[in-house]
């Protein structure tokens, strides 16, 4: 399917890796030239590098969004750019439970999801509102249904990135703009993956008759009976940025697997 994404512009923060690399790459097989942001030089240059071998325009921008003033010139970057699509992957994630967690990692937790997403999102909307067409997704979480007791901080950050895309999306009514929002469950990494294959492997040979799909359904049981993969949430992502998706607006779109249920 054409998404009508050729030649769009789109800054996906957080894309030197994971999750957010492989939106930048999904994006650009759709036709978008691609911003990608990250930390580490190398890592952001190699995605770039991924990206340009699509055909499309490739370019880097490097900073630590939790930083005074950062997250403001990599959103002007991102304007001059040309970027009418963003994407608000960067957030880090830590393990903090009720009993174990003080102010400074609630703090750490809203710093590293909330402020950045903001500050991106603020800096950037005034070139989208003046061209009268735009995109912001923002990835949440699985925790934001189904807060996790080991990562309550994360947790409620996420839950406050996902009260804002509705708040943004009803902001920015009739001009053109919208603004989503991506949930993930437990996606699969390149290190989980080996874990599990290594495991189903050993159960084989011990005639126990577990498969791959058994183990994972340790981590995340869900009706769709694997874990989720990068691709998952790229292809979600894709999806709404498109002009394919004019009608969706102030949703949160939740790529789980279905482990969080309905509503």
């Amino acid at each position: 399917m054409d998404l009508r994404l050729a030649g769009q512009g789109a800054l996906v923060t957080g894309s030197s890796a994971g999750i957010g690399a492989t939106i930048a790459e999904m994006l650009a097989d759709e036709g978008c030239e691609v911003l990608v942001h990250g930390r580490n030089a190398g890592a952001a240059a190699a995605v770039a590098e991924r990206v340009a071998a699509r055909g499309v325009r490739a370019e880097v921008v490097l900073g630590d969004l939790t930083e005074p003033g950062v997250a403001e010139q990599v959103a002007l970057t991102a304007r001059d750019f040309g970027a009418r699509i963003l994407v608000n992957n960067a957030g880090p994630f830590a393990e903090h439970d009720w009993d174990s967690s003080q102010p400074s990692d609630w703090r750490a937790a809203f710093e590293g999801n909330v402020l950045p997403t903001v500050r991106v999102s603020q800096t950037l909307l005034p070139s989208l509102r003046a061209h009268g067409w735009g995109r912001v997704i923002t990835i949440g979480s699985r925790a934001v249904r189904t807060p996790l007791p080991h990562m309550v901080t994360y947790s409620a950050a996420k839950a406050a990135v996902v009260n804002m895309t509705t708040s943004l999306a009803r902001h920015l009514a009739g001009t053109g703009v919208t603004a989503n929002c991506v949930s993930p469950g437990v996606i699969v990494t390149p290190s989980m993956y080996r874990m599990i294959e290594e495991r189903a492997a050993a159960e084989a040979d011990e005639g126990t008759g577990r498969d791959e799909a058994d183990i994972a359904a340790e981590y995340a049981p869900n009706p769709s009976g694997r874990l989720g993969r990068p691709q998952d949430i790229a292809a979600a992502v894709a999806y709404l940025a498109s002009p394919l998706a004019d009608y969706v607006n102030g949703i949160e779109l939740r790529v789980d697997g279905g482990i969080t249920g309905t509503p």
